[in-house]
């Protein structure tokens, strides 16, 4: 059950008003009375909503974004279309990571409610979803930048998986490509099936690797691969970083490419042009989802309704020299 103001202030022995008082640091309240109900509040889990919050105070002209992690290749550019956007309508931004799943957001909610920013922008932590539901119900606006395939009851950014895996099949395919290996990520993550479906409705293949994202599981794959003299005349790989690892395995192991084998990524990350040879990829349209998220909420929270399904942007294949 949710702790409330009313928990918080009979526990304390004061009233509700003197508990919104300590919590919004308005009006005045003794030091020993205020250190009582702080201790009390972290007890009991007392977590204010941000919309109340927000009522004390007024607009607090913050925005909060939750990222997994700042090492993802791409998040940069993604970071940068939220901030661009944020800064450009006046607002701050409050950045937090979540690298332990469930734990970690459970720590968020408790530790940044209080803190009063108006909505957050979210790239989902694995396993996250119902608490992040949870903060959405008890009145935080969110808006998910989506990539696992999820259609939660808030508003979302999402880009076109399956198309992308769809272009990158048709270019191997117009080059006389007819063996590809596909090397995946993870695959209960929904852009991982996505762009597995969009390639083999195109060019089928049932020479698929389960991967995991890295430089190091795209050179083993490979590697091993070769080892038992598998045959295949180009890799579609789900990341740009796993392409790298490809492309490193073949150059070691005396294949030519794109000669021998060419090989396509996915994101269009700032490396791609700069392996050894520039890496053909599905672009995703990062810095624009980071921009159409923050453009959402701050909509929403200029009292526009947000619309009713995600928000789509297209993907892009990038040809160079991996793959001409």
């Amino acid at each position: 059950m949710r702790v409330t103001i009313a928990d918080v202030a009979r526990e304390a022995g004061v009233s509700k008003t003197t508990v919104s008082r300590v919590i919004n640091t308005k009006g005045e309240v003794d030091r020993t009375t205020a250190a009582r109900v702080r201790e009390v509040i972290a007890q009991l889990g007392y977590v204010p909503s941000s919309g109340a919050v927000g009522l004390a105070r007024g607009s607090s002209r913050t925005v909060g974004m939750l990222v997994p992690s700042l090492t993802w290749p791409w998040m940069g550019e993604l970071l940068q279309g939220v901030v661009d956007t944020v800064e450009a309508a006046d607002y701050g931004l409050l950045l937090f990571t979540c690298n332990r799943g469930a734990e970690s957001v459970q720590r968020f909610t408790s530790q940044v409610s209080a803190r009063a920013f108006d909505g957050l922008v979210v790239v989902e932590p694995e396993n996250t979803l119902g608490h992040l539901t949870e903060l959405h119900r008890d009145g935080l606006p969110i808006v998910l930048i989506d990539d696992r395939g999820h259609h939660p009851e808030f508003p979302s950014v999402v880009t076109t998986n399956h198309e992308g895996g769809v272009s990158a099949a048709r270019h191997l395919l117009a080059a006389g490509r007819t063996r590809p290996l596909v090397l995946t990520g993870p695959q209960h993550f929904g852009c991982v099936r996505d762009r597995l479906n969009g390639f083999r409705s195109v060019l089928p293949t049932d020479l698929v690797v389960e991967g995991d994202f890295t430089e190091r599981g795209g050179r083993l794959a490979v590697e091993e691969l070769l080892a038992r003299d598998v045959t295949f005349d180009s890799v579609f790989a789900h990341n740009d970083i796993s392409a790298a690892g490809v492309l490193r395995a073949l150059r070691a192991a005396g294949r030519r490419v794109p000669d021998d084998i060419a090989v396509v990524g996915f994101d269009d990350i700032p490396m791609a042009e700069h392996t050894e040879p520039p890496l053909t990829t599905v672009r995703q349209p990062t810095r624009r989802m980071g921009e159409t998220a923050a453009r959402m909420l701050l909509s929403h929270l200029g009292g526009t309704s947000v619309p009713d399904g995600p928000a789509v942007l297209p993907t892009e294949l990038v040809v160079r020299h991996s793959a001409p």
